[in-house]
């Protein structure tokens, strides 16, 4: 049996990772920017894919739990 948590979040992750290469390649490469889309492999050599899990795991935590800048800890 598959589980529910994680095939969900690590979609979501590879989503995120992806968007945030993009992000930044249009930024760095202005003009010449194409919308490449990565290979799992290079996000994960660059640390995209960290950088997104720390994004997507902490965008859950906080929708569980509630904002902490709102007051609701």
């Amino acid at each position: 049996m598959r589980g529910k948590f994680w095939p969900h979040v690590r979609a979501l992750i590879w989503d995120k990772a992806t968007q945030m290469f993009q992000e930044e390649q249009a930024r760095t490469m202005g003009e010449d920017w194409k919308a490449i889309t990565p290979e799992r492999r290079e996000l994960r050599q660059a640390g995209y894919f960290y950088e997104a899990k720390l994004v997507i795991l902490r965008e859950l935590y906080y929708a569980k739990k509630g904002d902490p800048s709102n007051g609701d800890f």
